[in-house]
């Protein structure tokens, strides 16, 4: 039985691990946790603050363009029509009518409006979130140049170190924008030395990404439980 893949985790196993050959789940029983690492403040950088980057939401502009284009332009054309003496379109007249008879607690005049409410609380929080959550901003060391990491290869990099400290079976790495969460299988040596060791280098990762915030670090080690 194969493990789902999350995107933002990365797990790595040798070929001689008996757990991977035969297709079994490994079932952690015992667990070491680390003290959070805290990045410290930021040092102040030459080129300013480096903010998230924000999404051009095309396709929800497009859609909410073309919507008012076509109504303002349909709207437009009845009420010239009726300045011009001819009557006006049946859906107006029919809007109209219901909007003059219709109770307010009438069941399509609340659907309307919920539908309404709805549609403005999404384009207010379109409006207002900045979006592309994978992007992880660096520091801007010049004025005229911006950069982001993916999350992604962020998460890939530090496994990639992880997996190289003595004892670390397999690694998974989940990379947030304020926390760094690590979760270590060890097959030999001690659980406490193995989770100092991957401290220090994940800490000395998380430096040398070149973020522009530094998250947080917890690591937690744990033994495979045995098999039967």
């Amino acid at each position: 039985m194969t493990q789902p893949h999350d995107p933002h985790d990365g797990t790595q196993r040798p070929p001689d691990a008996g757990a991977v050959e035969h297709g079994d789940v490994l079932q952690l029983d015992q667990s070491a946790s680390s003290a959070d690492y805290d990045p410290g403040p930021e040092e102040k950088r030459p080129g300013g603050g480096a903010g998230r980057f924000w999404s051009a939401r095309r396709v929800p502009a497009a859609l909410v363009a073309a919507v008012v284009l076509g109504a303002s332009g349909l709207l437009l054309y009845d009420v010239a029509a009726v300045r011009a003496g001819h009557p006006a379109m049946q859906w107006r007249r029919s809007l109209a009518d219901g909007l003059a008879t219709r109770r307010l607690d009438d069941v399509w005049v609340l659907t309307g409006a919920s539908v309404a409410a709805a549609l403005g609380l999404w384009l207010l929080i379109l409006a207002l979130t900045p979006g592309l959550r994978d992007l992880l901003p660096m520091r801007r060391t010049h004025p005229d140049v911006r950069a982001a990491l993916d999350r992604t290869a962020a998460a890939m990099v530090l496994r990639d170190r992880a997996v190289e400290v003595a004892g670390v079976q397999s690694v998974r790495v989940r990379m947030g924008r304020s926390r760094v969460k690590v979760r270590a299988v060890s097959h030999f040596r001690e659980l406490d030395d193995v989770r100092t060791d991957l401290d220090g280098v994940l800490s000395t990762g998380i430096r040398e990404l070149g973020l522009a915030r530094q998250p947080s670090l917890s690591v937690h080690v744990r033994r495979p439980a045995k098999k039967g």
